[in-house]
């Protein structure tokens, strides 16, 4: 049986590794032609649904860019149904909601998430993985309560998110009443995907960089913190991320979190002058991925130079892969980070 790779798992722990582990956000799909012909047949719904093909989706970049972790395949609005949310995913468009949060009842009429009921497709997924096909961890996954109420509130995609904004000071009965109908649902769901198999998670806060650090203390990290202290008695490694949000990277570093995700506006340097010590993951800006090589390697380079400074980085990128990007740029920007992390570790220790 192939050793399991255990490299993010302690380099999201802050342990000593050697070589700085690599993932991609959204490396299931987008960009593979193997997932491409998949979705001529079948929607994301259909897929999420099917265990089978979502784990093949989900082992794809592992297989094909040497990963040292896969994540899950899925929608962060796939609990949202469970808990009576009307959401459909439109193509070109994303998630929309026909039933969307006005007032403090409406949150009220809420339901709760039973996942063993309202998502075992999820479940069969992380099993299927984490028993059958994978050697690296599994990386299960939510959206965290500002961003799912964003499109609760918005009613689908927002550039501006002025509904949930003026929401959340107009109405804060309501507001903090879906703070805690939310963070009940990401406990109970987060959960059950640890329990099924995965190794490590991620709440993805991908919207939050909207709020200022004021009201993010005030309307968000009360419910975050309460989040991620009742995951860390699951013993798995826990990474917060959300995009333009480097004013925020202090708020997180707070958090009972192990690992700070960084977009490409602050970089690995910045963070750790600014006091970070946990573990950081990042952050190539993803639209490099499309530019020349040689520019890729440069900054790249940079990355892991930073990265390896003390222990505790995982590399990423800022945001996630899209269709444009090659395949095998991906897997070249593996190895590089690979290879050119390990000779900057032994040549540290010797």
């Amino acid at each position: 049986m192939t050793t399991f790779n255990d490299t993010l798992l302690r380099a999201a722990r802050g342990e000593a590794v050697d070589h700085t582990p690599v993932w991609y956000m959204r490396q299931a799909g987008r960009s593979q032609p193997e997932y491409r012909k998949i979705k001529e047949k079948y929607s994301l719904e259909q897929i999420t649904h099917e265990p089978e093909l979502c784990a093949y989706v989900t082992r794809l970049p592992v297989e094909n860019y040497n990963v040292d972790a896969a994540i899950l395949y899925k929608d962060i609005v796939t609990p949202l149904p469970g808990i009576g949310v009307d959401v459909k995913i439109k193509a070109g468009v994303g998630p929309v909601i026909s039933n969307p949060i006005r007032t403090v009842q409406d949150v009220y009429n809420l339901g709760d998430l039973s996942p063993e009921d309202d998502v075992p497709f999820v479940l069969e997924t992380i099993k299927l993985l984490t028993t059958e096909q994978l050697n690296v961890p599994l990386i299960g996954f939510a959206g965290a309560p500002f961003t799912l109420s964003s499109y609760m509130i918005e009613g689908g995609p927002s550039k501006s998110y002025n509904k949930t904004k003026a929401f959340m000071v107009s109405e804060p009965q309501a507001w903090f009443a879906l703070m805690d109908k939310l963070a009940d649902m990401i406990i109970v769901y987060i959960k059950a995907q640890v329990k099924a198999g995965a190794k490590a998670i991620q709440i993805f806060d991908s919207w939050v960089g909207a709020l200022n650090v004021a009201d993010y203390r005030i309307f968000v990290k009360p419910v975050m913190t309460r989040i991620f202290t009742e995951l860390r008695e699951l013993g798995v490694p826990l990474i917060t991320f959300g995009v333009g949000a480097s004013h925020l990277a202090m708020e997180w570093n707070d958090l009972p979190v192990d690992v700070v995700g960084l977009d490409w506006r602050l970089s690995i340097e910045e963070a750790r002058a600014k006091g970070i010590t946990k573990t950081l993951q990042g952050n190539l800006d993803p639209s490099y991925l499309i530019g020349d090589w040689a520019e890729i390697e440069k900054r790249a380079k940079v990355i892991v130079e930073q990265g390896v400074v003390q222990p505790g980085h995982i590399f990423n990128i800022g945001h996630g892969v899209f269709p444009e990007v090659n395949p095998d740029t991906l897997k070249r920007l593996t190895t590089f980070v690979h290879e050119y992390s390990k000779e900057l570790i032994a040549a540290k220790s010797n």
